[in-house]
């Protein structure tokens, strides 16, 4: 088992920019927390702009990101100082934090809002759609994506991740991100069939290889740990790999050798949460993403991801999500079909 971290710097900017490190602790929090957002919508859009340009996007519960995929321009946080960006560069916002770009450094509340471009048609005639610039025309040219969460709250990992992340990818890196941001692109300009099931997925790779990027790059002491504890890396794989068991703290315990009361205090200590809460959690999130890409009966569902009955994963789920199962299967089926 191997974990190599590292020391990070904060820019005095007050955003993170972004060689190399690689935590192996038994749990991979990355996919973790992706697959967390996955149950949210997903959207895209691509923003040209010419000649004295800026825009607003307000905050959102959820995750994303912006591109540049041409031209240069300035991203205007909420809070430090502008930084400026060249073509390729990838500004992430683990939790959907406020944030602006210009074609100048200034403050952000002078600039326009972007009319919420991400939770919008991209196709529309908005002016800051794709089709309001001939490609060749735009000074900048942004490709913007994001999962937008109606239910629940962006993972504890995403959370803890600065709110903003510049990340400037190498040759290699820079060559994966573009042939994804073009794949994405494409996806949103024609909105091809099937686009429903491609943009989630696109969505991902681009969050995920970005995510990583910053992960490989960023040395900051800010950086989210994994755990370092070989008995709690062993608990947390159990829980991710058998939902399904009916787990007690007691069994969690024994499964590392340890005491319920030892157990707890470090898995707390470790993870941030109880281990209850953790698994509940978790059980519900995987249990919202079988209700959204799978068409599994709710009780079949609720058996996977550990619930006697489809009642009690029910009861469970409105807790944590405020809506019924049932409900958010539907909802999420008519977005399928919109997109």
């Amino acid at each position: 088992m191997k974990d190599e971290r590292h020391v990070n710097q904060k820019s005095p900017t007050g955003i993170v920019a972004i060689t190399r490190t690689r935590t192996d602790s038994g749990t991979d929090i990355l996919s973790e927390a992706i697959g967390s957002v996955r149950i949210g919508r997903a959207k895209a859009c691509r923003v040209r702009e010419s000649g004295s340009w800026g825009m607003r996007f307000p905050a959102f519960a959820g995750s994303g990101f912006h591109i540049l995929l041409r031209g240069s321009g300035w991203l205007i946080p909420a809070a430090g100082r502008p930084r400026a960006l060249k073509a390729g560069d990838v500004v992430l916002t683990p939790f959907g934090a406020e944030l602006g770009f210009s074609h100048a450094p200034g403050p952000l509340k002078d600039l326009p809002p972007v009319a919420e471009v991400v939770s919008k048609d991209p196709n529309s005639t908005d002016p800051h759609s794709p089709d309001a610039h001939g490609p060749d025309a735009a000074d900048a040219e942004f490709l913007c994506g994001a999962y937008w969460l109606d239910h629940g709250q962006v993972h504890p990992y995403l959370r803890a991740l600065p709110e903003l992340l510049v990340v400037s990818p190498g040759h290699d890196r820079a060559l994966q991100l573009r042939l994804l941001a073009d794949l994405l692109a494409v996806d949103v300009s024609d909105a091809p069939p099937g686009s429903g099931a491609t943009r989630p997925a696109l969505l991902d790779l681009l969050l995920t290889h970005a995510l990583r990027q910053w992960l490989e790059q960023n040395r900051d002491a800010d950086r989210p740990e994994t755990t370092d504890d070989p008995a709690i890396a062993v608990a947390l794989r159990e829980i991710h790999t058998s939902l399904h068991k009916p787990w007690t703290v007691e069994q969690l315990g024994k499964t590392v050798g340890m005491s319920r009361t030892a157990f707890t205090k470090r898995f707390t200590a470790m993870v941030g949460k109880p281990p209850m809460t953790y698994l509940t959690g978790r059980r519900l999130s995987h249990g919202a993403r079988l209700l959204r890409e799978t068409k599994a009966p709710l009780a079949t569902i609720a058996r996977q991801v550990g619930y006697s009955t489809e009642f009690a994963f029910g009861a469970a789920f409105r807790r944590e999500y405020g809506i019924s199962p049932g409900r958010f299967r539907d909802l999420e089926s008519r977005r399928a079909c919109d997109a």
